[in-house]
């Protein structure tokens, strides 16, 4: 018999840390650090105590998208998600419901031909199955770029208060992408931190190492593996990683979206080369990771695929340099983050 375990609603950020109460940040939030089986309990502010001179962070530097466009399949009115720009042009997305309350539930997406009329004239033609709620689909009458900065919203999850402008799902990593592309879903391990707690870490030598990796829409519903996405792990950042794992320094990736970028990069000698393009990687105990020795990251329920690969990283405890950091940002008061 499988046991279904679902986190708390009343752990769940209903609100942004920052506006939880006067004086505080987006570092307001709590952190668990697990190294091996013994755990300890820290406010996010503490991380540069918890760093290194010599350590790295390696960060997601893909910009959230206002991904929410409201658009209608006859009289009924949808919320279209778009997840993914794919190098056709072709938008992966998501058709769903509005359910009254100023967020959506799930739809049962296609067929293949549905035609949805968008803001400002614009229409969506549904082409083939990406999956069973995702659709490759083209649009007639318009660019999304524009069509999302002028009609969309960012997405909007049920167990939060209300809705937030598109700068609050912005990491302070976050740059505007060429083409417009960016992450349908905030890279959100990285919310904490801020331009102070940065600026600290680095005067004390820790360094950072930008990646982009380009998330799509999760589902929550079925707590599906990742499908391929668009990533980048320039030269600069390939060398730097490769130096500091020749040294002392310890390699923490900010996010699992960090993880999949350099681990996607990284040979089987487990040397990290700049690369680009599409990765269907998905990282699990089996595979193991050849680059990451920590791992920094949010709240995940338990059936999430991200605990895969929690499980990979926290798996390593026995070995010295392995250091898994789980940050607990449901809320202020949050005490639970899991960890293999």
């Amino acid at each position: 018999m499988t046991l279904a375990v679902r986190v708390p609603e009343e752990l769940s950020a209903r609100l942004p840390a920052e506006q939880r109460g006067p004086g505080l940040d987006r570092d307001a939030v709590r952190l668990l650090v697990s190294r091996g089986t013994a755990v300890s309990h820290h406010s996010f502010g503490e991380l540069p105590t918890l760093l290194r001179a010599g350590d790295l962070l390696v960060v997601n530097t893909s910009p959230t998208l206002a991904a929410a466009v409201d658009g209608w399949i006859g009289h009924a009115r949808v919320v279209v998600h778009f997840s993914t720009r794919g190098d056709d042009g072709r938008w992966a997305v998501e058709l769903r419901d509005p359910d009254g309350r100023g967020t959506t539930r799930a739809r049962a997406g296609g067929p293949a031909g549905t035609e949805v009329r968008l803001p400002g004239g614009g229409r969506l033609l549904l082409e083939e199955a990406v999956s069973e709620r995702l659709w490759w689909a083209r649009v007639c009458g318009g660019e999304i770029p524009g069509l999302l900065r002028e009609h969309g919203r960012p997405i909007r999850y049920s167990y939060t208060k209300r809705d937030q402008p598109l700068s609050v799902y912005q990491t302070v990593f976050a740059l505007p992408s060429p083409d417009g592309s960016g992450s349908a879903e905030m890279p959100s391990a990285a919310r904490p931190f801020t331009t102070r707690l940065v600026a600290e870490l680095v005067s004390r030598g820790v360094q950072f190492a930008p990646v982009t990796l380009h998330t799509g829409v999760a589902s929550a519903e079925a707590h599906e593996p990742p499908y391929p996405e668009r990533f980048s792990v320039p030269e600069a950042s390939a060398r730097l990683i490769n130096a500091v794992r020749a040294g002392d320094g310890r390699v923490v990736a900010v996010g699992t979206t960090a993880v999949r970028a350099v681990e996607s990069a990284a040979g089987a000698d487990g040397i990290v080369r700049a690369r680009e393009g599409w990765t269907d990687l998905v990282v699990t105990p089996e595979r193991g990771v050849r680059v990451v020795d920590g791992l920094l990251t949010g709240l995940h329920e338990p059936e999430a695929s991200h605990l895969l690969m929690l499980e990979a990283v926290a798996g390593r405890a026995a070995r010295t340099r392995t250091l898994t950091l789980s940050i607990a940002q449901a809320t202020a008061s949050e005490t639970a983050m899991r960890t293999m």
